[in-house]
Parts: structure tokens; sequence; C-alpha cells
């Protein structure tokens, strides 16, 4: 499988261009709607197929472009089916798998920084979202988070891969781009290093943070797959 991490500079969004080489299948993960131009050009320059653009989740800081995608490409919609998406083709649960030509992706349920939260899997590779970040994680204060459901989504199914396994999150802030299931197990500041459930719910029912700039339109834009009117 080929990967491409692309950059949002203006929200700290990573998307991922993913594709199997001798079918040129592809998949986009957490598109951006102000990045479409630049993502379907690298899509046609590579000559790919694009057959889903995948949401790791609901997004409340940017605006998806799943449907102008869709609308350029025929690829489908698909997010988890907790999010209730009528403009999405087809939704996703845990173990769910999807392929590209000979390879597969696999579906992991991240659920705790919202209810809507996949994780996608591929040998030696794993897309977190929001769910696991780079010495961080995803907030959960709004959309249904619960911190408690965001510790087991972690340290039960994230934590369980192999410690060699690259993670790539959604957004990084730091310039960080990758990192390992081993290097979060052992560092990260909120879940690294055995940390208890406790303590990890202590420390995000401590963080008092600002809603998202964006959240206002970026919900209900991406509850309509970013087919939304300026």
């Amino acid at each position: 499988m080929k990967i491409e991490q692309l950059f949002d500079a203006v929200t700290g969004t990573y998307s991922y261009l993913l594709w199997e080489q001798k079918t040129k299948e592809a998949a986009l993960v957490d598109s951006v709607l102000e990045q479409f131009e630049r993502d379907k050009k690298i899509i046609k320059q590579l000559g790919l197929k694009l057959k889903y653009t995948l949401e790791t989740h609901v997004h409340a800081d940017h605006i998806t472009a799943s449907g102008l995608l869709r609308d350029e490409f025929g690829s489908d919609v698909m997010v988890h089916e907790s999010s209730g998406l009528k403009c999405a083709d087809n939704f996703l649960n845990d173990n769910d798998t999807l392929t590209l030509g000979e390879e597969s992706i696999h579906v992991i349920y991240t659920p705790g920084h919202t209810d809507t939260c996949i994780s996608f899997y591929i040998d030696g590779f794993v897309f977190t979202g929001d769910a696991l970040l780079i010495d961080g994680c995803g907030r959960t204060d709004f959309q249904a988070g619960d911190a408690k459901k965001l510790y087991h989504s972690i340290t039960q199914k994230l934590f369980t891969l192999d410690d060699q396994t690259v993670v790539y999150p959604g957004h990084d802030y730091l310039g960080f781009t990758a990192s390992t299931i081993s290097h979060e197990k052992t560092f990260n500041s909120r879940l690294g290093n055995n940390q208890s459930e406790d303590a990890f719910v202590a420390i995000m029912d401590g963080l008092n943070l600002d809603l998202p700039k964006r959240i206002h339109i970026a919900v209900p834009g991406n509850m309509q797959c970013g087919l939304v009117k300026e």
C-alpha cells in the first residue's frame, strides 16, 4: 500500500491518500474542503481510481471534501454508523474490512473523542484520527465524548497493536508527522507509562478548552458531506 500524507496548515489537519499499486484503487482519509483542488490534482496525476473517502469521525474543526470528491470521482463516502449522516453512501462498524485491490483496510471503532470515531488499520500502519495523537489524544468534552470510553479505545484496542505499528494522527500542531504504538505507550503524556484510567479521566476533565473556532460551521457542514452553499 502506498501512503501520501497531506497537510492543511490552517487547521493542522492531516489527510491521507492510500492506494494499491497494481489496480490503482485508492482511498482518501479525512479530506479537507479547502484542499479539494489539490487533492483532485494529485489523484488525477497519479492515475488513481478513488474508491472511498473515509472519515475518522464527524469533525468539528474543518469541513470535509467528501461530497465534492464523490461528485468528481464517484467515490463512496464512508463513516461510522453512529454518525447518522444521510449524505453517506455506507456506514462502517467495528471489525469491518474494506479492500483496495489486494490490500485490506480494517476498521477499529475507537469512540471517546466523539461517539463516531473510527481508526483504520493496514498491516504496519494505523490512522487514528483524533483518538490517539502524538503525545496526546482528542478532547472528550463535546459530540458525545467520553474520557472513559477513549481510555478503553486507546489502551484496549490501539495499544494492543504491534509495538512497531506506525501511528498516523489526524492532527499535529508541533510539526510531528508520525509516531509508533511503542512510543505512545511509553511517552504519551496523557496515556503513556501505564497511566491509570482515573488519572486519565482527571486530566481530561481538567482541560477546560475553548470550543474549536469553526465548530458551528464545521459540524453542520460535515453532516452534509461538505456540500454546503457559501
